[in-house]
């Protein structure tokens, strides 16, 4: 019996050219706009994409020409194979190259029989982990496969995931006291109308905060304070507060050391939002000292996790 373990995430422009795909495919899910007509999220989806797109080039041109994820996600694979040498590793992207088909094709040459699905999310959401998991299981009736399958929903509240997250803040401080430091961590958001249908995903982030900030005070990393805010808005619908900026706004004179909570991968929304235009921001709000703290990628907590999960079958749900 032939084992494969597929990692899913949402993608990221590869090229500037890209960039246009990544948003027409990513507006156009109906699990990102819920509407019910197709007609209608294909025109919304047209107008968002037509809006956004010169600007989102530019963006990802500030960080290389394409997005920071594939790379990180390439270094994630590698190390993964290496700790798991009876599995073959390979990864798929939701709304860019290489999509589902793709891995796919490589579990077949492989000759794989008993699968693994997990979605790079820490919390579920139906926009992102069930998004990823139906366009997968999708992709695989397309493909007349069918390995025994089955999927990671969550992983949040994993202990050696935390382990890898708490590194990335030590990292971060770089030997600084916590205590001088106010604590933000930062969720991409979600429409309210998204929560309120029952996604967990808010719920989740704020039962992770409260878990991160007990396993850094185990580590003696003890905050002035502690805030969870939320990043990434789009359009005049109601959204998850706090803002992330009306946050900072209160925090004039602080350091305040920014850890993304709801992301295990480096992307636009943390190297370029983060790093850059919320820095400017922090900026203008006079606040002392601003750091963000990276991703997981790849460190190697992060693989020690993704291993213990992947082989504990007990947090896994069979799927086909």
């Amino acid at each position: 019996m032939s084992k494969g373990l597929v990692l899913l995430n949402m993608g990221g422009p590869n090229n500037l050219d890209e960039v246009k795909v990544f948003l027409h495919n990513m507006f156009n899910d109906p699990n990102i706009i819920t509407v019910k007509s197709d007609l209608l999220r294909r025109f919304i989806a047209f107008i968002i994409t037509t809006s956004r797109t010169r600007q989102a080039k530019e963006n990802y041109a500030a960080l290389g020409g394409k997005s920071p994820l594939v790379d990180y996600t390439k270094g994630l694979v590698a190390k993964l194979q290496e700790a798991l040498p009876d599995t073959y590793v390979t990864y798929a992207m939701r709304y860019t190259p290489p999509f589902a088909a793709s891995a796919i094709d490589e579990l077949k040459t492989h000759g794989v029989t008993q699968l693994c699905l997990l979605p790079l999310y820490p919390h579920y959401s139906t926009t992102t982990t069930k998004s990823s998991l139906e366009d997968f299981e999708e992709a695989l009736k397309k493909a007349n496969f069918a390995p025994a399958c089955t999927s990671i929903s969550r992983f949040f509240d994993h202990p050696t995931y935390n382990q890898s997250m708490v590194k990335r803040v030590e990292e971060a401080l770089g030997g600084e006291d916590s205590r001088e430091y106010v604590l933000i961590f930062s969720a991409h958001s979600l429409p309210q109308k998204i929560i309120d249908a029952g996604d967990p995903y808010q719920q989740e982030v704020l039962a992770h905060a409260v878990l991160l900030k007990e396993q850094l005070r185990e580590a003696g990393l003890v905050f002035q304070a502690t805030h969870t805010a939320y990043q990434s808005k789009l359009g005049p619908v109601k959204w998850l507060t706090p803002e992330l900026g009306e946050t900072l706004k209160t925090l004039k004179g602080k350091k305040v050391l920014i850890v993304p909570i709801a992301f295990t991968i480096d992307n636009s929304e943390t190297e370029f939002e983060l790093w850059i235009e919320y820095k400017e921001e922090a900026e203008k709000q006079g606040i002392h000292t601003y750091k963000v703290a990276k991703c997981p990628n790849d460190h190697d907590l992060f693989v020690q996790a993704l291993r213990e999960i992947t082989q504990t079958s007990t947090q896994a749900s069979r799927i086909l």
